[in-house]
């Protein structure tokens, strides 16, 4: 087992961001009242943080995190996301440091945020958090469990299904939990028993819920984990019929055809039918012989459906 060392002036540091980011009304002074200003954010990202000492580069992201819940999208996204991102991917951030900014993601998306800004974002770091282990792995397998489970809450719990403004940009929720449930299905420690948790997920907001409409691109980007999982597993056509079985299910309508009376029923034949066509693409052009046995499952729940 790996041992997970923290160190206590880190963690105090996380503690004093969650204090900060506790009250949703307060993400933007959060973020703006930091040691660390907005414009050093800016510069360390410019310069690929290679500037900054291993304790400054840890500092840096608990600073971003405080700001990925700030209404300004250049800040939120461009800043304090395109930073952490780059800061994860350049391999410099010690194992130690990317465990506590993972705990203090984990926390923010389980916080309620009228505003929606920072969960989504939170998830979206979250899996980059979870890139780092896929690219060199040092979770141990309880950690990696709790990621899975996390994860799967997190993309379950969604009721915010708001994408993109022009004036406030974007939020992406569901987008944002797939990215996450996407990198843990490439993981190569992933086993069965994940793989069914991440995909009874992905199924329960394939429909979406309170006859929310997909138009930013929500399910091509559900249908990537599954994708991944059947490379990764190499399941039978049965297991993905079975799977595929209650999101061509009418209930409780009828039948299909009473789709077409009812916002509610459009709202769902559309996403359903939409994630089944992103799949039936995205396993069709799938050069992996493990992604055959979706083909036709999918092929037959398309014709399922009017």
């Amino acid at each position: 087992m790996i041992r997970i060392l923290k160190s206590f002036a880190f963690l105090t540091l996380i503690g004093q961001s969650l204090s900060a980011c506790a009250d949703t009304g307060q993400n933007s002074a959060a973020c703006l009242s930091s040691d660390i200003t907005v414009k050093d954010m800016e510069r360390a990202k410019a310069n690929a943080f290679e500037t900054l000492d291993t304790r400054a580069k840890a500092n840096m992201a608990t600073s971003m995190v405080a700001c990925l819940g700030h209404p300004d999208p250049a800040i939120r996204d461009g800043i304090a996301y395109a930073g952490l991102t780059a800061l994860l991917r350049s391999g410099t951030l010690p194992q130690d440091d990317i465990r506590a900014l993972r705990d203090q993601l984990l926390v923010i998306v389980e916080t309620n945020d009228a505003d929606g800004y920072s969960a989504p974002f939170a998830a979206l770091v979250l899996s980059e958090v979870a890139r780092t282990d896929r690219v060199e792995p040092y979770l141990t397998d309880s950690e990696f469990d709790q990621l899975v489970q996390a994860a799967a809450t997190y993309v379950n719990g969604v009721t915010d299904y708001r994408g993109f403004s022009d004036t406030e940009g974007w939020r992406h929720g569901i987008a944002h939990g797939a990215d996450w449930l996407m990198q843990l299905s490439l993981n190569p420690a992933l086993t069965d028993d994940h793989a069914n948790i991440l995909l009874k997920a992905i199924q329960t907001q394939i429909p979406s819920g309170n006859g929310h409409i997909y138009i930013h691109g929500e399910p091509g980007r559900l249908a990537r984990p599954v994708l991944f999982i059947a490379m990764q597993q190499g399941r039978s056509e049965q297991a993905w019929t079975e799977w595929l079985a209650p999101l061509i299910d009418p209930a409780p309508m009828s039948e299909w055809g009473e789709a077409y009376k009812s916002e509610a029923g459009l709202a769902r034949l559309h996403n359903v039918k939409s994630f089944l066509q992103a799949l039936y693409v995205a396993a069709s052009l799938s050069s992996n012989t493990e992604v055959k046995p979706l083909i036709d499952p999918v092929t037959e729940a398309l014709r399922a459906l009017p």
